[in-house]
């Protein structure tokens, strides 16, 4: 699609074919979906005799899915195959130069947008290059597939008109198995790939949350044992926001207990915001004067001896 030929006059014209005859070609092969945009685009391009960029906004948001509407199955494979391959080849080129040369640079906090946003850039110009072509391109498809239908049919006007209806025109079916691939490829990466950036996150979340609820419970245990009090009243020094401890002498999950230390995940964001509200709680059971661990967390996540009784 960014590699058109730009002759004058353009690919497959049919100089000896009447304005009004090839009005009607131009009509009955791009159907009656936005056919007034279409046959304007086609008569700029008639009139100045050569191609040239214009702007298609279906192109630059669904490519994809504008090709299978379109009825352009075999270049909407060569697109999803050669395209997205030559796009993912030229971010993965410059991010290991960036990764080399300037990421040692930026701080740890804005790396991980520093990349996606390297990609995004890269996927928006290659967008921008398709959306600026696609007219061209579809003008070509129409001049081509009716240089077929008058080659084929030279006398037959019925059989150049289901010709070009079959060529041309849309494709419901081929609109909803594009918006389907799409599903399918945002299903695979919530599946697969959004764990495998969630998890050292989670895996962070929770040490820190561990690591401050169990300081906190050690200092609290310390007092208990020397006043006999649980210290509600405990001045804490934590810097982390995503972690709210709370020392108390009653707790829900822990009904035979006079102290106990409570840590609440919060404020945590995509992809782990899950974890929100999620808590984990060291307390003080009467019975056998020992302290234990509940947890709201899953088995895999809370460590393995912190688990309801």
């Amino acid at each position: 699609m960014l590699f058109i030929e730009t002759d004058s006059p353009p690919p497959f014209y049919q100089e000896r074919l009447t304005p009004a005859r090839r009005k009607k070609l131009d009509q009955w092969f791009i159907g009656h979906r936005t056919q007034d945009y279409y046959l304007k685009r086609f008569e700029q391009f008639d009139k100045q005799g050569y191609l040239s960029p214009k702007w298609h906004w279906a192109a630059f948001f669904i490519t994809f899915p504008w090709l299978l509407y379109r009825k352009r199955y075999m270049d909407a494979l060569v697109y999803s195959v050669a395209g997205w391959s030559f796009i993912q080849l030229n971010i993965t080129l410059v991010l290991v130069f960036f990764e080399f040369a300037a990421m040692s640079y930026i701080p740890d906090t804005y790396q991980m947008v520093t990349r996606i946003g390297i990609a995004a850039v890269i996927w928006l110009f290659w967008s921008f290059m398709v959306a600026r072509w696609t007219d061209a391109y579809y003008y070509r498809m129409a001049r081509r597939e009716i240089a077929d239908a008058i080659d084929d049919h030279p006398r037959d006007e019925a059989a150049q008109k289901d010709h070009l209806k079959s060529e041309g025109g849309v494709s419901l079916f081929g609109l909803g198995l594009g918006f389907g691939f799409f599903a399918f490829a945002l299903m695979v990466i919530y599946v697969q790939f959004l764990p495998i950036i969630a998890k050292p996150k989670e895996n962070e979340v929770l040490f820190n949350t561990y690591d401050i609820a169990k300081t906190t419970q050690n200092k609290v245990a310390l007092i208990y044992q020397q006043t006999g009090l649980c210290p509600v009243d405990l001045a804490l020094d934590i810097d982390e926001q995503q972690v709210r401890i709370q020392i108390t002498t009653q707790a829900a999950g822990a009904p035979k207990t006079d102290c106990a230390v409570l840590a609440t995940i919060q404020d945590v964001k995509f992809p782990i915001r899950y974890l929100n509200n999620q808590t984990l709680m060291f307390y003080h059971n009467i019975d056998d004067n020992n302290w234990r661990c509940t947890s709201s967390l899953n088995k895999k996540q809370a460590p393995a001896y912190c688990v309801d009784d």
